[in-house]
């Protein structure tokens, strides 16, 4: 599911076996950074997402970044990520949470808004 959604254009970059191996890694050795979630219906496998955990000094919280969010195409417009949103929010509390998408990605920016996320006006950099 990972090189499909990173093959997808939901995202800007591609990835690497390499990247997907640490993530998910990460995510089944109790990394305190990363957690994983895999998603099921009826036994099948679904989709996943991951979170990574931060601080922001911008809002004084702990910061929860949603990382990946992948719904296979036939679950999507279910309510599973509106179902996975309830999960988040109630199991982090007094916490902010972000993410990215990119702008052409109308369907998943309808499910954050949804959610209640805005959009924040910031240019993003990195190196």
């Amino acid at each position: 599911m990972m090189q499909v959604f990173y093959r997808s254009p939901a995202l800007y970059t591609n990835g690497s076996e390499e990247i997907f191996v640490n993530d998910f890694n990460n995510c089944v050795n109790e990394s305190p950074y990363l957690e994983g979630y895999i998603f099921e219906c009826n036994g099948n496998v679904c989709g996943y997402s991951m979170i990574a955990k931060s601080f922001s000094t911008e809002f004084g919280k702990p910061c929860i970044w949603l990382e990946d969010l992948y719904i296979k195409e036939n679950y999507r417009g279910t309510g599973m990520g509106t179902q996975f949103f309830a999960f988040l929010h109630n199991q982090y509390s007094d916490v902010i949470f972000r993410l990215e998408v990119e702008k052409e990605n109308l369907p998943a920016i309808h499910l954050y808004q949804k959610n209640g996320y805005q959009v924040l006006p910031y240019l993003e950099m990195k190196k």
